[in-house]
């Protein structure tokens, strides 16, 4: 594998992160490997344009859990390029400007499986598709060679395209959803996330309910 002090293939994971948890830094990990990235940015977002905002905790929270999940792992970074922007985060946007932060970076997005049948509802989603490549993580056991652009929904060549990014990642079934639930009903998250997140959750009481 290539040197990540000189690999300028950066991938891109956006998110709520609300909060960050293992699943997010094992996804990162596996696109780094599958993928060849020299880096990872996690971008959370201000406010997401496809998911309700009712239990989004302030930006600042979110930021504050990825940077110490994060801290002491080189291959990883935060950006803060949505939430400093505000209103409604639009991955077209965080595109351009990235692009133009990083000019000689080769950006990835990474998506799970789920989000790649999804893709075909993203704001500009012909100019996205231009200015960064889509790499997607699939579950073991997914059967995704039968896809067609008919089941993306997009033109050619952008399904074949597509298709030959999806490897097969790790089995993580965690989500933020739960991780929410559990700390509101007074159940344990250890191990669900990082040490440095559950006790930043605990000591600024959030999700409580």
């Amino acid at each position: 594998m290539e040197d990540p002090h000189t690999n300028n293939r950066m991938g891109i994971l956006g998110g709520t992160f609300n909060p960050v948890h293992m699943g997010h830094l094992i996804l990162a990990q596996d696109a780094m490997e599958h993928f060849d990235l020299g880096s990872v940015l996690f971008v959370p977002c201000a406010r997401p344009p496809h998911k309700p905002v009712r239990d989004l905790i302030p930006a600042e929270h979110r930021i504050a859990m990825l940077e110490a999940a994060l801290e002491g792992d080189l291959r990883f970074h935060v950006s803060r390029v949505e939430t400093d922007r505000g209103g409604t985060s639009y991955t077209i946007d965080t595109a351009r400007e990235l692009a133009r932060l990083y000019p000689g970076s080769e950006l990835h997005f990474i998506l799970g499986s789920d989000s790649l049948l999804e893709l075909h509802l993203w704001k500009d989603i012909p100019a996205l598709l231009e200015i960064c490549r889509f790499v997607t993580l699939a579950r073991p056991g997914a059967e995704y060679d039968s896809l067609i652009g008919a089941d993306l929904r997009l033109p050619d060549p952008w399904p074949e395209r597509l298709k030959q990014r999806i490897r097969i990642g790790h089995t993580v079934s965690i989500s933020s959803t739960d991780i929410r639930y559990r700390v509101a009903e007074g159940l344990a998250i250890r191990y669900l996330v990082h040490p440095a997140v559950e006790m930043y959750i605990a000591e600024h009481s959030l999700y409580r309910s």
